[in-house]
């Protein structure tokens, strides 16, 4: 993921503090407090990684096996492959067949870019019909889904993305991942964007990315979160770990609150280091919150590659 991305020398620069939780948010999670028990996911963006390739995935896996791997490490990925194509139930169904093997296993699928992107939610039902006959072939292996806008889609086009939610089926919970800095930055329209998608009971993704601190808005409409981390890999030193540590912190703290569930997905700058960050948050958050989640399985224990 390149969003986001700053220069190695300007790593020591930036402020990676978590905000404060807004009343927006304690009162978000105290209204679900005691109404469910506290759900978690860790996983990855894609599964075609060729890097992962004698480190988690066996020697000599073809590409075609990738995702059989996948769910031997994962119980979910963010799936990026629905925002570059819409595909259909057979291929879908292909997918889910490869992820039974893993019964926790969970997809969250990406809103179409024809939606979000190019016909920037306006007259999009078409699309977003055919998107979603395709997902529902996952069956019981569907997860939330998101919805990305892209980063020149702002505030004055709140009506559309209003007019589009509101139409979205409401048996599959929906995240809305904002990127125009005057979503965050103008208190009128946080207000109000943040207002809607608690009104019609869709999260907020928050993206953790390290040139865009005003992603990590800490704002949760529901008492969901679903989280999109972006480490520096190496370059950033202790930087990564130290910045999930905040995040273990403040998960407890929300979950001591209220939170219902957890969806934490790991990016890279270079995605070779996914699955070394992504055990690692798995392993403080079985620590923290007594949890027993999967972890990735590597083939040479014997080194870490932040080591």
């Amino acid at each position: 993921m390149e969003f986001g991305k700053v220069a190695p020398e300007q790593l020591t620069e930036v402020d990676f503090t978590l905000p404060n939780d807004p009343q927006f948010t304690i009162d978000t999670l105290a209204a679900a407090k005691g109404k469910q028990a506290l759900a978690v996911h860790v996983g990855c963006a894609k599964w075609g990684r060729k890097e992962w390739v004698g480190m988690i995935y066996p020697p000599k896996t073809k590409d075609a096996n990738f995702l059989d791997e996948y769910v031997k490490h994962f119980d979910c990925i963010e799936l990026n492959a629905t925002f570059y194509q819409v595909y259909g139930p057979a291929t879908i169904s292909k997918w889910k067949e490869k992820a039974d093997t893993n019964p926790g296993f969970k997809f969250c699928p990406k809103f179409s870019q024809s939606i979000s992107h190019i016909r920037r939610l306006k007259n999009a039902e078409d699309i977003t019909t055919t998107f979603y006959e395709g997902i529902a072939a996952f069956g019981d292996k569907l997860g939330p889904l998101f919805l990305q806008l892209s980063d020149n889609f702002t505030p004055k086009s709140y009506p559309e993305l209003k007019a589009y939610l509101e139409h979205l089926p409401t048996d599959v919970p929906v995240f809305v991942e904002l990127r125009h800095k005057d979503w965050f930055g103008v208190a009128e329209n946080r207000d109000k964007v943040f207002g809607l998608f608690k009104e019609l009971n869709i999260g907020a993704v928050l993206t953790d990315a390290t040139g865009r601190r005003d992603c990590v808005h800490m704002m949760l409409p529901t008492p969901h979160a679903f989280i999109r981390f972006v480490g520096n890999g190496p370059e950033g030193g202790d930087s990564d770990k130290q910045r999930i540590d905040e995040w273990i912190a403040r998960i407890k703290q929300w979950a001591d609150m209220g939170l219902q569930s957890l969806w934490f997905f790991m990016h890279q700058h270079d995605e070779r280091y996914s699955p070394e960050l992504s055990d690692y948050v798995s392993e403080e958050l079985n620590k923290v919150l007594g949890l027993n989640l999967m972890r990735p399985q590597f083939l040479n224990k014997e080194k870490g590659l932040f080591d």
